[in-house]
């Protein structure tokens, strides 16, 4: 338990990011801190990469003489501030030490992906079995009831649709691509493959949910409206619900210029309280806002609104069960500072949900986490080539940090084979 706080060495306006302005401290917190380094020692002693620091200590399983030779690597720059961080609240402190410039990498991605590949290993099994006791918990207010889930969103998807717009593509799609490729092709994907990528994502879950002329459709998180937008022109009629009003804004502009605002109807409204009947239901990396605690109401609601012979595509972004189940009531960095009440779902668990308390099966699923690291390599490029711009709407320094150390962070999770990302279509059973 944290009993007192020390300024940190960083800039951080305290009101805005207190959690990086502070550093942990008392005598709870040193002990904590040394048991965090006695930890991070071992665990990256095992692990193919280097962690230096500024007085010429060196760590990791690459040795010293390899400098230079494109092995990750991990600059401590603040070790007392690093462990103080990492030992009051674990993974929470080691995005915070990186938003504080306590450690930085001249290889991001790489260095998070190492940790990735063996996280269920890093930490010895006793104190796994007892991190629920010295961890922060979810807070109560970020449970997605229907009281709470339009400010969890409102949190992430209301910061400014300027900013999505620097490094998204021009159809304005927050989730995964579907490349025309694989290997090294994939790899290569260019800015200049990003629309496509985006539009063959959609119109394969359009396809595979039978969405065409006539057909009722409802889709469950508008973004910023281009799956509406594809299904209206083929001769659809949409509803679709968000609870960010600034995607609802820009969705009906962009819905309206298109021509298309007599077929499709934008709600600021939470899915549970959609009524009606649809021949075809479509959601985008939307499960994941959900909270494991409501994945039934989710599937229940779906089916209820299905119309008979309908069918069901959704995207979800998954995770291996095992791990699903260790970290269901965790409190993460993500949680933190991006997607309040968010917790990613394994395929097993949706399956799992969809046979015990629905009439809905998964009669095809695609899996394309390698398409989502590519994804977020080049939202990434975009970003970083776009700093000015995000400075002149006002996101300082910190917040570019956080934002660098998200995209890092998941497209890290999708190379390991962490994360991956599936198409599941869904009909019902006889």
């Amino acid at each position: 338990m944290t009993t007192t706080v020390t300024r940190s060495s960083t800039d951080a306006d305290p009101q805005d990011w207190p959690g990086i302005a502070f550093v942990p401290s008392g005598p709870h917190n040193r002990i904590a801190a040394a048991l965090a380094e006695k930890i991070f020692v071992a665990a990256v002693n095992r692990l193919p990469m280097r962690v230096t620091y500024d007085d010429g200590t060196v760590h990791g399983g690459i040795p010293r003489r390899t400098e230079g030779s494109g092995v990750p690597e991990m600059r401590i720059h603040r070790p007392g501030d690093f462990f103080a961080r990492l030992g009051d609240s674990g993974l929470i402190g080691l995005g915070e030490s990186y938003m504080a410039k306590d450690w930085t990498a001249p290889d991001l991605t790489a260095v998070i992906e190492v940790f990735a590949q063996r996280a269920a290993h890093l930490v010895p099994v006793p104190l796994q079995k007892l991190r629920g006791l010295y961890l922060p918990k979810p807070p109560r207010r970020e449970r997605n009831t229907t009281a709470n889930t339009r400010s969890n969103i409102s949190r992430h998807y209301d910061l400014s649709n300027e900013l999505f717009a620097l490094f998204l593509d021009n159809t304005m799609s927050y989730s995964s691509a579907l490349f025309d490729g694989a290997g090294p092709d994939l790899l290569a994907a260019r800015w200049e493959d990003f629309a496509p990528a985006q539009q063959r994502k959609i119109d394969r879950l359009l396809d595979q949910a039978d969405v065409g002329p006539g057909s009722r459709v409802l889709e469950i998180g508008t973004g910023w409206g281009e799956l509406a937008l594809r299904a209206a022109r083929r001769g659809a009629e949409v509803v679709t619900v968000t609870l960010s009003s600034e995607q609802k804004r820009l969705a009906e502009e962009r819905i309206a210029e298109a021509g298309f605002a007599e077929r499709v109807r934008v709600e600021l409204k939470d899915y549970r309280a959609v009524e009606g009947e649809f021949d075809a239901i479509v959601s985008v990396e939307m499960i994941e806002a959900v909270g494991y605690e409501y994945w039934g109401v989710y599937f229940q609601t779906i089916d209820r609104l299905l119309a008979p012979g309908g069918r069901v595509a959704i995207q979800a972004i998954t995770m291996p069960h095992e791990r699903m189940l260790a970290t269901r009531r965790s409190y993460t960095w993500i949680h933190k500072y991006i997607f309040p009440g968010g917790f990613i779902p394994s395929v097993r668990a949706i399956e799992d949900i969809t046979d015990r308390y629905t009439s809905l099966r998964v009669r095809e699923r695609l899996s394309m986490g390698d398409h989502y690291a590519q994804t977020l390599r080049l939202w990434e490029e975009r970003f970083l080539a776009r700093l000015d711009e995000v400075e002149a709407l006002g996101f300082d320094e910190i917040f570019q940090r956080m934002w660098l150390f998200y995209l890092c962070y998941c497209r890290a999770g999708f190379q390991a084979g962490y994360l991956d990302v599936q198409q599941l279509i869904f009909d019902r059973r006889p």
